[in-house]
């Protein structure tokens, strides 16, 4: 196997994409997203319950689609739960330039979300990494209620 798809799916990414971590459904979300990449399939439904200061609470996803879309799904609710708008806001940034840019330095914050990195070397992935994360960011734009994302322009 060449070494580069080696570390696309390392045992982190294949682990949780097996046995994804917030993979359910969220009775009483406040806002829920439906975000899909038409360019290969993939889906995600994510649930987001706030707390009393607009901060993610709760957070769910169900879905179906490639190890990278539902690895980096699972990876990010563990990570966004219980953070504050403004975390989740600069997460998303920081997570966006570790799989677009050659980042010299990546985010320590980031934590496990650290074993995405490899998908920038696969432009095709990219929007596969990112689709959880543009539904948390619709989440946080619509408040309440549902909404559509996708990973290609209408």
């Amino acid at each position: 196997m060449i070494p580069e798809i080696e570390e696309l799916y390392q045992e982190v990414i294949l682990d949780h994409s097996r046995r994804p971590r917030n993979f359910g459904e969220l009775p009483d979300a406040a806002v829920r997203v439906h975000g899909d990449n038409p360019a290969c399939g993939d889906e995600i439904h994510l649930a987001v319950k706030f707390d009393a200061a607009g901060g993610l609470e709760d957070i769910k996803f169900t879905g179906r689609g490639c190890a990278i879309s539902q690895a980096s799904a699972s990876l990010m609710t563990m990570k966004l739960k219980g953070k504050s708008r403004e975390e989740v806001k600069n997460m998303f940034r920081a997570f966006h330039d570790l799989v677009t840019e050659e980042a010299t330095e990546v985010s320590k914050t980031l934590g496990d979300l650290r074993v995405m990195q490899g998908v920038r070397k696969f432009p095709q992935r990219v929007k596969c990494a990112m689709l959880p994360w543009r539904a948390v960011e619709q989440a946080l734009e619509q408040g309440a209620g549902e909404a559509t994302v996708s990973t290609e322009p209408a």
